[in-house]
């Protein structure tokens, strides 16, 4: 949640940033925030006044007491408890007014960085890194510069390339998508999910769920290795932990609502990690705090269709290892960019084909301050696969949370930054695995997965 100091310091500035993340009526919006702001100090201020003048009267009463006054007494009491129904009427305006602004200012999206690009959609989005491709005349075709800081590339050329690279395994049969190689391997039985389940929410068998475990583990030793405390966090959350980390109120209708008992299952283990640090003030000395979980995560993708949708490609219910920040302003920046090389480190362990964008402002989360997503190319569908979002929110989320640090410096007590990143999301991760290495004699497994797995093939 923006705070009003970040309002009244910089409207224009602020204004701008929503504008960039295409939220429709932003200055209207932030006027009416500092109307309410407005409403609530004057209201403020006439309650102040009051209390003052009851004040004043009251220590007069016991005066005019003494000296035998006691129809000005009576008169000063009268006085008094006509003030004290005004200051509760004042105390309600109060209260009404800071009701709205912060009800506004729950539905108002975070402001971009200036770095994050204008743009409407993913099309605007920028590609900053292109990384483990094998074919170095992909990366030349694309850009002469290296692929650094380059627009999506056209279609045209996409698919040419793309079409280059599609090459006949040595089975002399053309690449299958994850679906089909499921299929034949025995990995992941998608019809006895809808059975048990519905659409979205796949049975891994055998070798399939040795697969997702041993990814599961690479994750989470990857991430101890970097210095991250394990969390195991529950998988449902209250209506307070949805509001702190922004996902409600849900616009979009995207969590699962166990209505009986209002909770949420979470969609990330981003909602209950960060909730710890809800309505606490830390020690400077603590950050940055550096937290890891593994959940199953659970989310509705209302909308989602066509062919973007099959296999692995969007589901109701997958496995993600989530990394979580909690730091001071000054190294949050530092700390985002310790992360971004944290998940590149995976993927370039996992021997896939990657590429880092920096998303454009109208195709960033509502909470995101900057956020850059990692995408794996998958050979067979001939796409791009987004596996990590690593965002920093700034304040913004700390603010919804309450969740503050105390300075060593001078003792004062201010707002941390949130940051938080998949570390990986399994589902896609597991898809491109698949595909791109896929031979006549099996899938072969990334040599750092081998020790996981307990296998260098899929057979």
């Amino acid at each position: 949640m923006l705070t009003l100091k970040q309002i009244y310091d910089g409207k224009e500035q602020v204004v701008a940033g929503l504008e960039k993340k295409h939220f429709a009526g932003a200055a209207e919006a932030i006027d009416e925030v500092l109307r309410l702001d407005g409403e609530r100090k004057s209201a403020q201020q006439a309650k102040d006044a009051a209390a003052a003048e009851m004040n004043k009267i009251s220590k007069s009463i016991g005066a005019l007491m003494a000296q035998g006054k006691k129809e000005e007494a009576e008169a000063a009491k009268a006085q008094t408890g006509a003030l004290k129904a005004q200051i509760a009427e004042y105390d309600q305006k109060m209260s009404e007014a800071e009701e709205a602004q912060t009800k506004l200012l729950l539905t108002i999206p975070n402001v971009p960085y200036s770095i994050v690009p204008e743009g409407a959609s993913a099309e605007d989005n920028l590609a900053v890194t292109i990384g483990n491709w094998p074919n170095q005349p992909m990366i030349d075709a694309i850009s002469k510069d290296g692929a650094v800081a380059l627009r999506n590339w056209d279609s045209e050329t996409d698919e040419k390339i793309a079409d280059e690279r599609l090459t006949k395994c040595s089975g002399g049969e053309p690449l299958a998508p994850h679906w089909e190689l499921a299929k034949k391997y025995n990995l992941i039985d998608f019809d006895l999910g809808v059975k048990i389940s519905g659409a979205g929410f796949p049975v891994y068998i055998g070798q399939g769920a040795r697969l997702q475990r041993a990814l599961i583990n690479f994750f989470l030793a990857e991430a101890n290795k970097a210095g991250y405390t394990e969390i195991m966090p529950p998988a449902v959350v209250n209506a307070a932990s949805g509001y702190g980390t922004g996902q409600l109120p849900d616009k979009e209708g995207q969590m699962y609502h166990c209505e009986v008992d209002d909770l949420y299952l979470i969609p990330t283990a981003e909602v209950p990690v960060t909730n710890l640090y809800r309505d606490v003030i830390l020690d400077e000395a603590q950050l940055p705090i550096k937290n890891c979980a593994y959940t199953e995560c659970f989310r509705r993708e209302a909308g989602s269709y066509g062919k973007d949708v099959r296999g692995l490609n969007r589901l109701h219910e997958f496995s993600k290892i989530e990394i979580v920040r909690i730091d001071t302003p000054e190294h949050s920046d530092a700390s985002h960019k310790e992360m971004l090389a944290h998940v590149e480190g995976l993927l370039q362990k996992l021997e896939l084909p990657y590429r880092i964008l920096r998303l454009s402002g109208g195709d960033m989360s509502f909470t995101a301050a900057l956020c850059y997503d990692f995408e794996v190319y998958s050979e067979a569908q001939h796409r791009w696969l987004e596996v990590s979002s690593t965002s920093n929110f700034d304040t913004y989320q700390a603010n919804r949370l309450k969740c503050r640090y105390r300075r060593a410096e001078d003792k004062k007590v201010t707002l941390c930054h949130t940051l938080n990143g998949s570390a990986l999301a399994l589902p896609r991760i597991v898809a491109a695995l698949l595909e791109n290495n896929q031979c006549a004699e099996g899938i072969r497994i990334p040599k750092a997965l081998q020790p996981f797995f307990g296998d260098d093939m899929i057979r």
